[in-house]
């Protein structure tokens, strides 16, 4: 017997919803999918300048729309600060406008690290007249200042302008600064020099509006260093130096990097790439991320979540047959790097037979007065050239041999070391609380004094290490691939009590044997019990190391209670 037909009319109704794919524009998918993607369809991020300049600077704080305040301003490195007095615990409940000081954030973009004494000078200068000292080296080369007011803004960018600096495209959903090898065109054992490509992406890209609305940020790295020192395993876009057996010296592309709450280790293409093809093929992938990268959720909207669901081979086509209309060459990997800090940190001889001297501030922090010093001692011991690294570090470049122990005296005598302990030369720290909005716990002062506090209780301590300190998930300080990796949550102490505190990441690598941290299952630790784990898991992993044995590779095979 046949089933009797339901009434139509009595059925229940099933949701249609209209497909909108992620929100890829080559796909078809235009209309925007979230606030962000409509206030850049709205007026491109570059536009905000006119108004700043005109509008904002002129009337005032408050009379900055919200779209500009917390969306376009950033395309020219401005972000609000957090307003002083708010505890981790309100970050994620407190409203934008309830988070946001009256001052901002100020990100120079410094590609490649290199800077003249000059250029430094002039940074330490506005620190001290505009930022009230403030000033911060950060992990992609930039200098970073704080407490600037709108009205100041324009005036601070004729300054940096007048000796070639910038801020233009420093945040936002932008291609940000490119990072470089600090030595590019210096160090002996230099592949090749990829300082050309910085200038020309600059010169044909930064500031122009056919980049300037991406569906996040874009990372990109240019180095022909040996060492592999631009961490080219966590950023969108990296070129490493290596040797072609019949082409000679170019760069291996690597795609996909990235960190944050989604971590993935950037893939090889398996392309070699000549220095002259290098812009072009660094625009041919961020035209892949502007066209097909993810809208819809910010928070697969950067390259990495394409890559994981294309896979090396499809983009690598993509990239040949719709940008490039060209294939390109099959090419080797970078080879393993001889040494594992990749800092620069200490005197090395230079190709021409003078030296160059990186040195340690702690953590990054720096001010003012301290940068205008470091460039008057570049001055006097070189020929005017300063680099900032990837390690939140700095170097002097061109010291004649008889002028290296002056410098580095000069430099002790400024607490900024050349000769540093391995906890001074491996800890990094993101802003933390005490300026950024995100932030749940604070990160610079307490990195500081963790390495005070090491340094007294294990002197002796010499292996390369790192320990990363973050102030939220988003691993600004990249905690994953850090040796010891600490990233800041609120945690309850012995009486219950919840205090600033950090969820521990153990084993992390980058290198040719790149990784993440393992996390033992509730692994946390309070803020001032910090030094004492720390020491703790030290002594163990120097008790139960092979010989030669890397942290990393002790804490990945080490039990829990040891890790504990």
């Amino acid at each position: 017997m046949a089933a009797t037909p339901q009434n139509p009319a009595s059925a229940p109704r099933r949701k249609v919803s209209r497909h909108r794919g992620e929100g890829q524009w080559a796909m078809g998918h235009f209309t925007p999918l979230n606030g962000n993607e409509q206030f850049k369809k709205d007026d491109d991020g570059l536009n905000v300048r006119t108004r700043i300049e005109t509008i904002y600077s002129k009337r005032g704080f408050d009379s900055i729309d919200p779209n500009d305040l917390r969306g376009r301003m950033r395309w020219w490195g401005l972000y609000t600060q957090r307003k002083p007095g708010i505890d981790g615990g309100k970050t994620a409940v407190l409203e934008p406008e309830e988070l946001d000081d009256k001052y901002f954030m100020l990100r120079v973009r410094i590609d490649g690290g290199r800077l003249t004494t000059q250029q430094l000078r002039v940074i330490g200068e506005i620190s001290q007249e505009f930022a009230r000292g403030s000033a911060d080296v950060t992990d992609r080369q930039n200098i970073q200042l704080h407490w600037i007011r709108i009205e100041d803004v324009p005036e601070i960018w004729n300054r940096l302008e007048a000796v070639g600096l910038s801020t233009t495209e420093a945040c936002g959903d932008t291609p940000r600064v490119v990072i470089g090898s600090p030595v590019a065109g210096i160090a002996e054992d230099e592949i090749i020099d990829g300082s050309w490509a910085i200038d020309e992406i600059n010169r044909r890209y930064i500031g122009s509006k056919e980049f300037s609305n991406l569906p996040r940020k874009f990372k990109s790295a240019i180095s022909g260093s040996p060492l592999l020192d631009v961490v080219h395993e966590i950023n969108d876009i990296a070129f490493v130096g290596v040797e072609h057996p019949e082409h000679g010296p170019g760069f291996d592309l690597w795609v996909g990097g990235g960190l944050s709450t989604n971590p993935k280790i950037g893939v090889r293409l398996g392309a070699w790439v000549p220095l002259a093809e290098v812009p072009e093929v660094w625009a041919g992938v961020i035209g892949i991320f502007r066209d097909y990268g993810y809208r819809r959720l910010r928070t697969r909207a950067r390259l990495k979540f394409l890559v994981a669901d294309w896979g090396a081979e499809k983009f690598r086509r993509i990239l040949e047959e719709e940008y490039l209309e060209r294939e390109l060459v099959d090419g080797p990997a970078p080879a393993e790097p001889l040494q594992r800090w990749r800092d620069h940190i200490g005197v090395h001889r230079q190709q021409d037979g003078n030296f160059y001297v990186g040195f340690a501030p702690r953590v990054g922090r720096v001010d003012g007065a301290t940068l205008a010093k470091v460039a008057d001692l570049a001055e006097a011991h070189g020929s005017g050239r300063v680099r900032t690294t990837v390690e939140q570090k700095m170097i002097v470049l061109d010291v004649t041999e008889d002028q290296v122990d002056s410098l580095v005296e000069a430099l002790e005598a400024l607490d900024l070391t050349a000769r540093p302990s391995a906890f001074r030369r491996g800890t990094m720290a993101c802003t933390g609380i005490e300026y950024c909005k995100l932030a749940i716990v604070e990160t610079k002062a307490r990195g500081a004094s963790l390495i005070d506090e090491l340094e007294r209780r294990l002197p002796d301590f010499d292996e390369p290490l790192t320990i990363n300190l973050n102030g939220c998930p988003n691993a600004c300080a990249r905690i994953q691939v850090a040796d010891i990796g600490l990233k800041g949550q609120l945690v309850l102490d012995e009486r219950g009590e919840q205090v600033e505190g950090f969820q521990v990441h153990l084993g992390g690598a980058l290198g040719l044997e790149a990784g993440f941290g393992r996390k033992v299952r509730g692994l946390k630790v309070t803020s001032e019990e910090l030094p004492d784990y720390v020491e703790r898991v030290l002594k163990r992993f120097q008790a139960e190391r092979e010989d030669g044995e890397r942290f990393a590779a002790w804490a990945s095979r080490a039990s829990e209670e040891a890790l504990s």
